[in-house]
């Protein structure tokens, strides 16, 4: 199964763009992210079973896609996170600090929340994706929860 990449742009760029940026936590290395991985999907002469293995497959390669940039020398010497929060909106206060609280999850546990939660994954799939087990996902997923949690409750009993 092969299908053209301007179905899969439109399907996906979102859903790639969202995961490129939890890991790079910059708008232009995340859009980097997501034109290098449809370039990868053009130049790849795969077939593939299903379009869940499609899109399986395009988040893997955006994952080691941001992974790299976080690696390169100009892309750990960069703008900070409260830098590029600046940048952003919000619809609420609690919103703001909520997405701020994930993007300072370490990598492991942002990653696993971000594809359980904003990509409707299962635990078998994420642990697929992320080449894990599904025990794994599921202490990633218990640890980042509570990290949130503690965080949260800090932050808002501050404010209380």
């Amino acid at each position: 199964m092969r299908k053209p990449v301007e179905i899969l742009i439109e399907r996906y760029k979102n859903n790639i763009y969202a995961i490129a940026f939890n890991l790079c936590k910059n708008a232009q290395d995340a859009e980097d992210v997501v034109q290098d991985t449809f370039i990868q999907y053009i130049s790849l002469k795969k077939d593939f079973e299903t379009e869940q293995h499609i899109r399986a497959w395009l988040i893997r390669v955006a994952i080691n896609k941001a992974k790299n940039k976080n690696t390169a020398f100009f892309r750990r010497n960069t703008m900070p996170l409260e830098d590029y929060m600046e940048t952003l909106t919000f619809e609420s206060s609690e919103s703001s600090e909520l997405f701020e609280t994930v993007m300072n999850l370490p990598e492991k546990y942002r990653l696993v929340i971000h594809l359980f939660y904003y990509e409707d994954y299962s635990v078998k799939e994420i642990a697929d994706i992320l080449k894990i087990s599904a025990s794994n996902v599921k202490v990633r997923l218990s640890r980042g929860r509570s990290l949130l949690k503690n965080t949260l409750k800090e932050v808002w009993e501050d404010d209380e």
